[in-house]
């Protein structure tokens, strides 16, 4: 099978040094495998390490162990060894990530917050502002706010603007970390439409769904995420 993203064995534990140098182990022997044009939904129990998984593969986290191979630019590279400069071009042009929350910088407006992205791969100015403005409307956040800082916002339209940041540059590679947690059922709708989209055109999507629904509609397989403790 021809593959995006996939794990060799990635482990990750995090020690405690306030604790006495606690070694709790997380992730261990992880071998996940996605294609282009494939959701992957990550399935397991709270605390089984899904988030942690989710923040290996963006780079946010180092690999304890194993590799985190990754099709970039038509070269194969293991993210758990990359440098800080390769993790940014990757991060500009391979990789996307969907979070529940969004961070941005204080007084910027929601059109630049959405085009940001598609700027810095080198599209004009007026395309990505274009491109930006129809997936706002699409997710039904009103032309009126497109010029505000979307920080007052609710947590709905915040998680909006978010996801027209993520989906707008069409990245090879899309984790999308609860995309519909605070959203409505109309809205959840159009961003099962935009994944559904995001798919036909060949992107490779790792996601944490914990509304049925729509890991249902969307989801190819699930992926089971073991609790390590649980099972040592």
């Amino acid at each position: 099978m021809s593959w995006a993203l996939r794990t060799e064995g990635l482990g990750k534990a995090f020690t405690l040094h306030l604790q006495g140098g606690t070694h709790i182990p997380v992730l261990r022997g992880v071998e996940l495998t996605v294609a282009p044009g494939e959701c992957v939904a990550l399935a397991g129990p709270s605390g089984a390490g899904k988030s942690t998984l989710m923040r290996c593969l963006y780079g946010n986290y180092g690999a304890g162990e194993g590799r985190i191979l990754l099709r970039h630019q038509g070269a194969e590279i293991d993210l758990a060894r990359a440098d800080p400069r390769q993790m940014r071009e990757v991060r500009r042009e391979t990789i996307g990530y969907v979070s529940q929350f969004l961070r941005v910088i204080p007084r910027v407006p929601t059109l630049e917050i959405v085009a940001e992205p598609m700027l810095a791969r080198g599209l004009a100015r007026e395309a990505a502002l274009a491109r930006a403005r129809a997936l706002l409307a699409r997710l039904n956040l009103p032309a009126a706010l497109h010029g505000l800082p979307p920080a007052t916002f609710s947590g709905g339209e915040q998680q909006r603007v978010n996801l027209a940041r993520g989906f707008a540059p069409r990245y090879p590679v899309l984790l999308l970390d609860e995309p519909t947690a605070s959203l409505d059922s109309d809205n959840r709708a159009v961003v099962i439409g935009l994944i559904e989209q995001a798919k036909r055109e060949g992107a490779a999507i790792i996601g944490i769904f914990h509304d049925t629904e729509v890991r249902d509609r969307i989801a190819d397989r699930l992926f089971a995420v073991e609790p390590v403790r649980a099972a040592a």
